[in-house]
């Protein structure tokens, strides 16, 4: 039996938005895929600092985080790169005078402004201060891999985006919340980095996402797999859609490609 290698976002893919838990059928799905001789791997946009025991427990073969940033390999990093202490300097600024929130995101620790405006960026502070090092944008020692934005004015999103496009790329993932990462990383710059090092062939590979931010990933492998509650642009161009993440789909996919 050949071996593929699999990677699996996080955030609607195996743990479910409507219970925030990652079911019994996800994990056993996966720890049966490792037996039958696969590689699993988690590819996300969470940084290092953002990853629980919840999700390490599980016993992945290796990370691939932050958009591609970090990558390591049976507790080997692979690859890291951080944002430079200028630039973090700099972006500080101008989200300050734009007034846009955001939440820096890094290896040690998870980054927000004193004074949060927004509800949505309120909320993820206060459930993230239950299990993340969370600090200030203030913090003499800050150091972040890439970040998330919210912007209610558009015109203050163009001259953010205007001003940085030449050194970051811009993931629109709704209307008003764009994730942003360092030029020419993403979640596929890190499968491509992994295949090169173990030298696995491309046709071997599998991904499993649901949002917008999982694109690069499930247009880069072989076999790109939707989650049924996946977002409107990921139905449509995926090789095969399975159940919701509530729904065993995890465990369904491994099934209907005979990897479990």
């Amino acid at each position: 039996m050949n071996s593929n290698i699999l990677f699996f976002d996080i955030d609607g893919t195996i743990l479910s938005h409507r219970t925030s838990k990652i079911s019994d059928s996800t994990k056993a799905a996966i720890k049966q895929a490792q037996s039958n001789g696969h590689l699993v791997f988690i590819n996300t946009g969470r940084t290092l600092a953002e990853l629980d025991e919840n999700i390490t427990n599980i016993g992945f073969d290796g990370y691939v985080c932050g958009c591609g940033t970090y990558i390591t390999y049976h507790d080997e990093i692979l690859h890291q790169t951080t944002l430079s202490p200028e630039l973090v300097k700099e972006l500080i600024e101008d989200l300050r005078v734009l007034n846009i929130e955001g939440i820096l995101e890094g290896k040690q620790a998870v980054y927000y402004d004193n004074h949060i405006k927004n509800q949505v960026v309120r909320k993820i502070k206060e459930e993230q201060a239950l299990k993340h090092n969370v600090k200030s944008w203030n913090d003499k020692d800050i150091s972040f891999d890439k970040f998330c934005i919210w912007s209610e004015s558009d015109e203050n999103y163009k001259l953010f985006y205007d001003k940085y496009k030449e050194a970051l790329d811009f993931i629109r993932r709704s209307k008003h919340f764009t994730e942003v990462v360092p030029k020419n990383y993403s979640k596929a710059t890190g499968i491509e980095f992994l295949l090169n090092h173990l030298n696995i062939p491309h046709e071997n590979t599998f991904a499993l996402g649901d949002s917008t931010n999982d694109l690069t990933m499930l247009q880069y492998v072989k076999y790109s797999i939707g989650m049924g509650n996946s977002c409107k642009e990921i139905l449509e161009m995926v090789s095969y859609i399975t159940d919701d993440v509530d729904n065993d789909g995890i465990a369904n996919a491994l099934k209907h490609f005979y990897i479990i």
